[in-house]
């Protein structure tokens, strides 16, 4: 899949603030793309435009890879390919698609089926009702809910190979920008050490380096409105926003995030921001996940992550934070950093 840049890679200069006062804005080279559907961008601080383009080449085109080779809807996508053939016979895999795989099948059982891949039976469906405005009859989701279940996908991790026990398709899109900051993060590990590094995907962001960093948690009902910001040194927030793509059926207002164990849009949700300290583990938890715990589970499940935090919004637009005891990060109520 190709990248699509939205602006030339530049060196931003020094900016002065209002007013002449001494107070200047680093300098930051960045580049920016659309990757997965949504904007991407890569700031790096302190470095001259060969070094962060260098940097910012590696992280975009690792992103661009991601998206392409795991993509649902490229008919050359790994993806693609094992959807075609895994029903009825095995489908050898390569180790980073069979550990996605499994990463995802993990998530449907923790979450007891409200996350699950083989959703694309239900997608038309909801988008149907979203033109038409009207809501999906009920024998409509029952039958989509009968096509699917991540039950009937069968790995064996010793071949490296995965086949289908019912015509059902797998799209790992759920989790594939969580994967795009873990494997940034290793990057920036590996090769980074003297830079700060923000990178964006959607309203991603991933915090590289001690600097004062901070993420406005906006109102999924007002774009102007600020609950609070999330200020840290470094970390990572995931954002799942079922506002941001909202719909309207028969004049009620609901969440594009389908709870797939019922086949419905998640009840009482607009969105959910979380922050952790760090990405260092294959099995990241993504925020789609949380989400379709629901907000009780959710936050007891954060309460045993380290360092983490979050902000519930219901759907009628009221906040709840949670802040694990031993976090770092600090909620700001109503004051934007930028």
């Amino acid at each position: 899949m190709t990248r699509i840049k939205l602006s030339l890679p530049l060196l931003l200069s020094l900016a002065m603030l209002a007013g002449g006062c001494g107070n200047k804005e680093e300098p930051a080279y960045r580049q920016s793309a659309f990757i997965m559907n949504v904007p991407a961008e890569v700031k790096v601080y302190g470095a001259g435009e060969a070094e962060g383009k260098k940097i910012a080449d590696s992280i975009l085109d690792e992103w661009t890879r991601i998206s392409g080779e795991f993509s649902y809807t490229d008919p050359a996508s790994i993806t693609s390919v094992v959807n075609k053939k895994a029903y009825g016979e095995w489908v050898t895999v390569d180790e980073e698609f069979l550990g996605l795989l499994m990463l995802s099948l993990d998530y449907y059982r923790l979450t007891g089926g409200a996350f699950d891949i083989t959703f694309a039976p239900l997608w038309p469906i909801w988008k149907e009702a979203a033109s038409t405005k009207k809501m999906p009859a009920r024998e409509e989701i029952a039958k989509a809910l009968s096509n699917m279940g991540s039950n009937y996908v069968q790995v064996d991790p010793s071949r490296k190979a995965v086949r289908f026990l019912a015509p059902v398709q797998i799209n790992m899109g759920g989790i594939l920008r969580g994967y795009c900051f873990l494997r940034a993060a290793r990057i920036l590990r590996e090769s980074v050490p003297a830079y700060a590094v923000e990178l964006k995907l959607g309203g991603n962001m991933l915090a590289y380096g001690k600097k004062d960093w901070g993420y406005p948690v906006r109102d999924p009902f007002d774009k102007d409105k600020v609950f609070g910001n999330f200020a840290f040194e470094d970390g990572v927030v995931m954002s799942s926003s079922g506002r941001e793509h909202f719909v309207q059926i028969e004049g009620r207002l609901y969440s594009h995030i389908l709870d797939l164990k019922t086949g419905y849009p998640l009840k009482d949700f607009s969105s959910l921001v979380v922050y952790f300290p760090r990405l260092e583990s294959e099995n990241f938890l993504s925020s789609a996940v949380l989400a379709v715990m629901g907000r009780e589970k959710a936050f007891t499940l954060l309460s045993r992550m380290k360092g983490s935090a979050a902000v519930w919004i219901d759907g009628s637009g009221k906040e709840t934070v949670f802040i694990n005891e031993a976090s770092s990060v600090r909620w700001e109520k109503e004051k934007a950093l930028f």
